[in-house]
């Protein structure tokens, strides 16, 4: 989704058989785009009627009574499960009594008719004009958005009702006939919630006072209605729960993503707590309401509705994680003046708002108060501190554009080169790849985990290993390792070569690249991707035992000291990575990506011969510590070549060194390298982006 329209050429420019070709391809991608929706729609459903009971819709299971749906003795809140407001209970008592199973059913099923609605009011809600590309692929793209979210997942698992007040508030703003229908519908929504009672300044300084005074006066009338009809739970909802008891379970529970929930992980407690929560919640609110009726002003009544969501998720006393969906609607907003910095809070957000945080942030001590409150500081930053562009700024729909290489033709006529590889001449946004490097790693180490295989197979593999070793004379693993593990000294560095220079050199070359090269930046950062692509399917189809760990060869492993062949866990060690991820050989892979590139690209021959010492060490520490096989170093070799292969097969010849543009800018070139350039158009002072710009963000 965005809030750019695709610019280019007119359509008038075009034959009518090339527009009519883009308007079929448009279709075809709209098409697949709802049955992925319906596909991840139909995977949801599976995921949650075919679990065992008890386990699945447990907060849906708190309406069943032997009597019928709540009808159950004593208060509401004696279960801890129930956490809805008493108006809430009063809107589902009506509800009798059917089959578990029925009403389980009915709610999954009706849950993604709520979600699937969304989605069409959050497409139809984007500022205006919008492009025909984003007319077309905006609804499908929400809904699978949503389907993939984790408050819609939580949602659906649980049973829960967090999808309706989002829905009514968005009915009510964009949907609803009239101010005052809206207003009611929004007022319905903070009756269940009570905290969107925020979304009420927010249409009285936009000037629809009267929707305003409509939301007010029905939240008013809801919640005096259920005082009336459950004092009781009234009681215990308005006074202990908003004091900061909570409901349904610990305030301080990582699944409440409020700024109360996140005082008291800090260690905040009593008055001190309320009252830092009080005045930083006012001033979240404050902020995030002044924000949000600028970006109404601006025409941009979905980001406003979306920011005014995220103020009031921080200033809940409790924001538990299916109640988050106002963060994934900020992705409507435009960040940043560049094109190249466009997709950054997109990304963000799509990550935090479908990934569990351990996969977002490595598991540092250091990083585990930003990682337990992430939610909650996208929800913050989003209210308060993203500069969302206006519509009126130049670069809202005119981007600086990126610079290219001159395009070139592919190596194979029916290989294309992909679009997403065009060989770029800028350096990319540091935090979109910080982003997708920590991404792809947590997502590269959960496979290289669950590719285990088992032992007797892993075995098995490494008994062929070793004959095939012999018949060509290689077997030199157990001569090796003995020879070394008798010097002390050469045995500790080849420790600590194979523990610590894996990841130190391959960060370090790419860092170098990023900030000297970022030219071939790009094109090594590729090939290495597809290195460990090709690596990741070695290891799913042969799990290898590396030969530390076969019994009865005699390799002692100088790492992690002598294993225990009776367990086939291996203890803890196998907690922290799979054991028999050995062919092929990454460590040795990558230390020949790192020692090619540094070859290729560094200008003096020392560091070239430096540059390859690297995998000669690598291969050396290997089979000295016991942890690889000589063939596993042949594999790592072949999947670098294959990455390297396919980069030049996708995206062409690698792009050389553009400097022309220093005299236009004035500014220095981004990097250094060989003679016989490439040029690209250098961006003139206007942000009008040329032919070749960046696909605009769906």
């Amino acid at each position: 989704m965005a809030n750019a329209e695709h610019r280019g050429r007119p359509a008038e420019a075009f034959p009518a058989t090339a527009v009519g070709d883009t308007g079929t391809r448009l279709h075809t991608v709209r098409l697949g785009l709802w049955l992925l929706a319906a596909v991840l729609a139909v995977r949801q459903v599976a995921a949650v009627l075919t679990s065992p009971r008890g386990e699945r819709l447990t907060d849906l299971e708190t309406w069943f009574g032997h009597d019928g749906v709540l009808q159950v003795s004593g208060s509401l809140y004696e279960s801890t499960r129930f956490t809805g407001t008493p108006f809430g209970g009063l809107v589902l008592k009506p509800l009798t009594r059917s089959a578990e199973q029925a009403l389980g059913w009915g709610w999954t099923f009706g849950t993604l008719l709520l979600v699937v609605a969304l989605g069409l009011i959050v497409a139809r809600a984007l500022p205006q004009p919008v492009g025909r590309r984003t007319v077309l692929l905006a609804a499908p793209v929400a809904v699978s958005l949503l389907m993939l979210s984790l408050p819609v997942r939580n949602t659906l698992w649980l049973g829960q009702t967090s999808i309706i007040p989002v829905l009514l508030v968005l009915l009510g703003c964009f949907v609803a006939r009239g101010q005052r229908a809206g207003g009611i519908l929004i007022g319905v929504a903070a009756a269940l919630q009570p905290t969107l009672l925020l979304f009420a300044p927010l249409l009285w300084f936009t000037g629809r006072r009267r929707a305003a005074a409509a939301s007010g006066t029905t939240f008013a009338a809801g919640t005096v209605l259920a005082w009336a009809a459950l004092p009781r739970d009234s009681y215990t909802y308005w006074v202990h729960h908003m004091a900061g008891v909570g409901l349904g379970g610990r305030a301080d529970d990582l699944a409440n993503q409020s700024l109360h929930g996140a005082l008291l992980r800090l260690g905040v407690e009593g008055p001190l707590e309320i009252g830092l929560f009080l005045l930083v919640g006012a001033a979240v609110a404050t902020l995030g309401l002044r924000r949000a009726v600028r970006y109404a002003h601006d025409g941009q009544l979905l980001l406003a509705v979306a920011i005014t969501g995220c103020a009031a998720i921080a200033v809940s006393p409790t924001a538990w994680q299916h109640q988050l969906l106002w963060v994934l609607l900020t992705l409507v907003g435009t960040v940043g003046t560049r094109a190249s910095d466009r997709l950054v809070w997109p990304v963000a957000v799509v990550l935090v708002m479908t990934l569990p945080a351990p996969m977002t942030l490595p598991n540092m001590a250091a990083l585990h108060p930003v990682r337990d409150n992430i939610v909650l500081l996208a929800a913050l930053a989003a209210a308060t501190v993203i500069p969302f562009l206006s519509r009126t700024s130049p670069y809202f729909r005119a981007p600086v554009p990126t610079r290219y290489a001159d395009p070139v033709p592919t190596r194979l006529r029916y290989v294309p080169l992909p679009p997403f590889l065009r060989r770029v001449l800028t350096r990319p946004n540091l935090l979109l790849e910080l982003l997708l490097i920590r991404v792809t790693y947590a997502a590269y180490s959960k496979v290289r985990l669950a590719a285990t295989g088992g032992r007797e197979r892993a075995e098995e593999h490494a008994r062929q290993i070793l004959d095939l070793e012999r018949l060509l004379h290689l077997d030199i693993e157990y001569a090796v390792n003995h020879a070394v593990v008798q010097i002390g000294w050469l045995r500790n560095f080849f420790d600590f070569y194979y523990t610590s220079f894996h990841f130190a050199v391959p960060l370090t070359v790419l860092g170098l690249l990023y900030w000297r090269h970022p030219v071939d930046y790009r094109w090594a950062r590729a090939s290495l991707g597809f290195a460990t692509l090709l690596a990741l399917l070695g290891f799913w189809l042969y799990p290898l035992a590396p030969p530390r760990l076969m019994p009865n060869l005699g390799i002692i492993d100088t790492v992690h000291g002598v294993q225990d062949f009776s367990k086939p866990d291996y203890g803890a060690l196998t907690a922290l990575t799979n054991q028999y991820a050995a062919m092929p050989s990454l460590h040795f892979g990558w230390s020949l990506w790192c020692g090619l590139v540094i070859a290729i690209i560094a200008p003096r021959m020392w560091m070239k011969a430096l540059g390859l010492l690297h995998p000669l060490f690598t291969v050396a520490a290997i089979v000295a510590t016991g942890n690889h096989w000589v063939l596993d170093a042949v594999g790592g070799a072949l999947v670098v070549a294959a990455g390297f292969g396919l980069t030049y097969l996708l995206q062409g010849p690698r792009a050389r060194v553009v400097t022309a543009a220093t005299a236009v800018t004035g500014t220095a070139p981004e990097s250094t390298g060989a003679t016989g350039a490439m040029h690209a158009k250098p961006p003139g002072p206007a942000p009008t982006p040329p032919v070749q710009e960046e696909p605009a963000r769906k």
